[in-house]
């Protein structure tokens, strides 16, 4: 199995002098990050659609084998909720495939606690979604985690996001791809709390012994817990 293992976002200043080494310029961080990890996700693209020229950097900057996780636009999970923003998607879509080109791996669509399950918000984003990129959904409604979700879910190919929050949701390793997708946000203190190694050790025997890749992305950037629960969670992959 490919373990991609990484964190949600590279440009956080209070890694100076921790992470990044002292004295490191700035724009040679994203090198150094690759030097350490070999994917990651990019939260900023959610706020702000990234400039052509920031995505073939990037390209340019990393490593051949390395990976990246898009995430979509809040004005299409967020303000639109899906509704009627099919050209939304599609210029997204266009815009990081035409950047990242074979580096692209994913692409996630985060929605708001408020976004609760019905058929046709289902039936909306599985209209929107192009099969033709690895589609991951992450959800922060508990009605979600149902079977008639997951069953459609996977039988249109796309991703369902497992997730550490600190709220009431399920943290499951869901698998409705041949894909593993999870993110660690923090908990109980969100984007900020670091675990246990026992929880990121608890993490890995969950993951499916059948399953083809496996994408781990960690949130809580508040601080120093991404860095060191990615490299625990690296450790133990390593170990085996």
């Amino acid at each position: 199995m490919k373990w991609n293992i990484g964190c949600s976002g590279f440009y956080y200043k209070e890694w100076r002098d921790f992470f990044y080494p002292k004295g490191l310029a700035q724009k040679d961080w994203f090198k150094f990050y690759c030097e350490h990890f070999n994917t990651i996700e990019i939260n900023a693209s959610f706020y702000k659609a990234p400039t052509a020229k920031s995505l073939e950097k990037w390209f340019n900057d990393s490593p051949t084998d390395f990976v990246f996780t898009m995430k979509a636009p809040r004005l299409i999970t967020h303000y639109k909720q899906f509704n009627h923003c099919k050209t939304e998607a599609t210029d997204f879509y266009q815009l990081v495939n035409d950047g990242l080109k074979e580096k692209l791996a994913c692409v996630l669509f985060q929605f708001p606690p408020s976004f609760s399950y019905t058929e046709e918000k289902l039936e909306r984003l599985l209209q929107t979604l192009n099969p033709g990129f690895k589609n991951v959904v992450e959800f922060r409604h508990a009605s979600w985690w149902n079977e008639k979700v997951f069953a459609l879910v996977k039988a249109h190919h796309i991703i369902f996001a497992g997730q550490s929050y600190p709220k009431s949701l399920p943290n499951d390793v869901i698998t409705t791809h041949p894909a593993i997708y999870y993110r660690f946000h923090g908990k109980p203190v969100l984007y900020k709390s670091a675990y246990d190694f026992s929880e990121i050790e608890h993490f890995f025997t969950q993951i499916p012994a059948d399953a083809d890749q496996a994408f781990i992305y960690f949130n809580n950037t508040w601080g120093f817990g991404a860095i060191n629960n990615a490299n625990q969670l690296k450790l133990l992959v390593e170990n085996g």
